[in-house]
C-alpha cells in the first residue's frame, strides 16, 4: 500500500513568508562569497545580465556546479558553468558549428528546438545519436534556414530540469517588419531543491503531493450559495467518483517550485533597462520543465510580434499564457520614467516568477498579487456523465464500430465534425487501447476553438492572447491538402501518474510513420484534465482554424483540457524524429513517441 503524506503538515512546513526570506538571502550573494565554500557557487539570485555567444564557433561545456537559489546548496547541470546557459546568437544562412564537451559523470545531450535541421544533428539519445558520453566532445554543424528565438536543453534523463539550457536568438538576413531598440530574452523557468528523480517518485506514490490548493468544505458552501445546494454537491460527488481535484492544474507546483527569470529568483529580480519612448523587445521563452505561466506587464501593453521564432500579424495584448517550450515575443513601449513588473504568475496560482524593466537599474515596481487559483468545471473537460468511465474499467458499453485505432489513421474522420461545426467536435471512436488502468477519462465532446483563453484567464477583466489572434505571416509551407489525417488522443491517469498516448506508453508503442513528401494532418484530442505541450522535432506544425484555413506556424502546439487541435504537416526531414509532450514528468512517464520519415 502506497504511503498516503499529510499535504498540510508539508505545506505549513514552509510558508511563503519564510520561502521569500530564503530567496532573498540567496538575492544576497553567494555562499562562496561569505566564505562558506571553496568551490564557486552560481549566484543566482543577482540580477546579472544573461552571457551572451554569438558567431558560427562555439564551444559549450556540461558540468555539474553547486547552486543557491532559496538559501540551500544544490547541484546544477550547468552550461559553461551558468543556468541558463549562455545565450547562443547566430545568422539565418550560416552554418553553425558547435563542440559540446561532456564533463559530466553520466552520458548528456543538447537539443535545438524549434531549429529545423539534420535528424543526426538533432540531439536525441536512441533516435539522433548516442549522446555524449562522459569525458566526450560532440560536433554539431548544420546550416541554419531561419531566424528568430529559439531555445535549447538537455534531451537526457532529467538534466533539463536542473539546469540544462539556454535560449536562441537568430538574427534574419532581411530586417524584421517591426522596430525596436532594445533587445532582450526573458528566459522562465523552475527550480527544485528536490532532485528529479525525488519529484518524480512522489508523483508516482501520491496523487497530488505538491497541489496545496484542494477544494475546501468553505469553498463548498461558496459554491452551494452561487449554484445550489444539489449543483454543488453532484459537482463534488462527479469529482470523488473520479478520484480527481478540479484544481489538478499542475503536477509540481511552488510548494517545492522556486521560480526564476533569467537564473533570477523573484527576489533577486533581473532588470532590463530602458530609455522612456524607447521600444523593446522582450523575447519570452518558457524553459521550464512543468511550468505553464500567465505573463503580463502591469501599466503596459504587448504587442505580440512572433510565436514559436515565426513572425505573426503584430496583435495588442495585456496578457497571455505560455507553455513549456513555447516562446512569444514582444514589443512594449514605455512612455514613463518609471519601473514596471515583468510578471509571470504559474498557472495553478502557487508562486512567480519576476522582474522588472526601469530606466535605472536601483528602480523597481511594486508586485501584483496573484489571481484566485483556477478551478476546472466539467465543461471546461467537454466532459458528461456518459463520456466518463467511472470505474476506470467498464467501458462495453461502448461501441467503437470494429475500427481498429492501431495505427491512429482515422482516414480523415476526426475533423468532419469540426467543419460541419466550426466549434465543437464530436469524439466517436476511442483506440480499444485507450481503456485501461493507464486512462480514466475518455471526453464525449471537445471544444475547437482557438480563442478560449484557457481557466483561469476569462473574462478578468484583461485583453489575454489566444491562438485565435496568432497569424503567421505568409501561408502555408505546402498548399495540397493533406493525403491522410492522424487523431492522437491524449491520455493518462493522474493517480497512477501513467501518460500516454492513445493509451499507450512509448515503450509499448510501435512509430508513427510518415512518407517522405506527404502532407498529413494531425489532430490532438486532450482527453485529461491538463493542458499539455506537444512537440513535433524536425517539422514545423501548422496550426489551422475550425475551418481548416491557414492560422500560425509552431514547433509546439498547447492543447486545454477538453479541447482538440489540428495542424498541417509537411514530411519534408527524413529521419528519427522525437514527438512527445514537453512536460518533462509526462514524457518520462510514457507521453512520448517516434516518428519515422522515409
Amino acid at each position: 500500500m502506497k504511503k498516503r503524506n499529510n499535504p498540510v503538515a508539508r505545506a505549513s512546513s514552509m510558508n511563503p513568508s519564510r520561502r521569500r526570506f530564503v530567496q532573498g538571502l540567496a538575492a544576497g550573494g553567494a555562499l562562496a562569497g561569505l566564505g562558506f565554500l571553496d568551490k564557486p557557487v552560481w549566484a543566482l539570485g543577482a540580477p546579472a545580465q544573461l552571457r551572451e555567444l554569438s558567431g558560427t564557433d562555439f564551444d559549450l561545456v556540461l558540468d555539474e556546479t553547486p547552486v543557491n537559489f532559496t538559501g540551500k546548496m544544490g547541484v546544477a547541470t550547468t552550461i559553461n558553468g551558468q543556468v541558463p546557459g549562455p545565450v547562443l546568437r547566430w545568422r539565418e544562412g550560416d552554418t553553425i558549428t558547435l563542440r559540446v564537451t561532456n564533463r559530466r559523470k553520466s552520458s548528456s545531450s543538447i537539443h535545438w528546438h524549434g531549429i529545423i535541421l539534420p535528424s543526426q544533428m538533432d540531439g536525441v539519445p536512441g533516435l539522433s545519436f548516442a549522446g555524449i558520453a562522459p569525458g566526450e566532445t560532440f560536433t554539431y554543424r548544420f546550416k541554419v534556414g531561419q531566424s528568430g528565438t529559439y531555445w535549447y536543453h538537455s534531451h537526457s534523463g532529467f538534466q533539463e530540469q536542473t539546469g540544462q539550457y539556454g535560449s536562441i536568438v537568430i538574427e534574419p538576413r532581411e530586417r524584421d517588419p517591426f522596430a525596436y531598440d532594445r533587445d532582450y530574452v526573458v528566459l522562465l523557468s523552475d527550480w527544485t531543491d528536490a532532485s528529479p528523480q525525488f519529484v518524480f517518485s512522489r508523483l508516482k506514490e501520491m496523487d497530488g503531493y505538491y497541489n496545496y490548493a484542494k477544494l475546501t468544505a468553505v469553498d463548498f458552501l461558496k459554491d452551494a450559495r452561487k449554484d445550489g445546494l444539489i449543483s454543488a454537491f453532484r459537482s463534488r460527488q462527479m469529482w470523488n467518483e473520479m478520484r480527481m481535484s478540479p484544481r489538478d492544474l499542475t503536477d509540481v507546483s511552488g510548494a517545492t517550485y522556486t521560480y526564476l527569470m533569467n537564473g533570477a529568483t523573484p527576489s533577486g529580480n533581473w532588470r532590463g533597462l530602458f530609455r522612456r519612448g524607447e521600444k523593446v523587445r522582450l523575447r519570452i521563452v518558457n524553459g521550464s520543465a512543468m511550468s505553464y505561466f500567465d505573463v503580463r506587464i502591469p501599466g503596459l501593453k504587448m504587442t505580440v510580434v512572433a510565436a514559436d521564432g515565426q513572425n505573426v500579424h503584430p496583435v495588442s495584448v495585456d496578457e497571455f499564457r505560455i507553455g513549456v517550450a513555447e516562446t512569444y515575443d514582444v514589443i512594449v513601449e514605455p512612455h514613463d520614467d518609471r519601473a514596471y513588473t515583468i510578471f509571470a504568475q504559474s498557472i495553478d496560482r502557487s508562486g512567480y516568477a519576476r522582474g522588472t524593466l526601469a530606466p535605472s537599474a536601483d528602480m523597481e515596481a511594486i508586485v501584483p498579487p496573484m489571481d484566485p487559483v483556477p478551478t476546472l468545471t466539467m465543461a471546461d473537460m467537454g466532459m458528461s456523465m456518459k463520456g466518463m468511465d467511472m470505474s476506470g474499467m467498464d467501458m462495453k458499453g461502448m461501441n467503437h464500430g470494429g475500427m481498429d485505432m492501431k495505427g491512429m489513421n482515422h482516414g480523415g474522420m476526426g475533423m468532419k465534425g469540426v467543419r460541419a461545426n466550426h466549434d465543437m467536435m464530436e469524439v466517436k471512436y476511442h483506440s480499444p487501447s485507450e481503456y485501461g488502468p493507464g486512462t480514466v477519462m475518455h471526453v464525449d465532446q471537445v471544444s475547437t476553438r482557438l480563442d478560449d483563453p484557457g481557466v483561469g484567464l476569462r473574462n478578468n477583466g484583461r485583453r489575454v492572447l489566444t491562438y485565435a489572434d496568432l497569424k503567421t505571416l505568409g501561408t502555408w509551407l505546402d498548399p495540397r491538402e493533406p493525403g491522410r489525417d492522424i487523431e492522437i488522443h491524449l491520455t493518462g491517469n493522474m493517480e497512477r501518474y501513467m501518460w500516454s498516448f492513445n493509451g499507450v506508453k512509448f515503450s509499448d508503442a510501435e512509430p508513427i510513420r510518415f512518407t517522405y513528401g506527404e502532407r498529413l494532418r494531425i489532430v490532438l484530442v486532450n482527453d485529461t484534465m491538463m493542458d499539455h505541450p506537444i512537440h513535433l522535432h524536425g517539422l514545423w506544425s501548422e496550426v489551422e482554424a475550425p475551418d481548416g484555413s491557414f492560422q500560425v506556424r509552431k514547433h509546439t502546439v498547447s492543447v486545454k483540457p477538453g479541447h482538440a487541435v489540428s495542424y498541417r504537416v509537411l514530411a519534408d526531414a527524413k529521419g528519427r524524429w522525437a514527438y512527445h509532450c514537453h512536460l518533462l514528468y509526462h514524457m518520462d512517464a510514457g507521453m512520448f513517441r517516434e516518428v519515422r520519415v522515409a
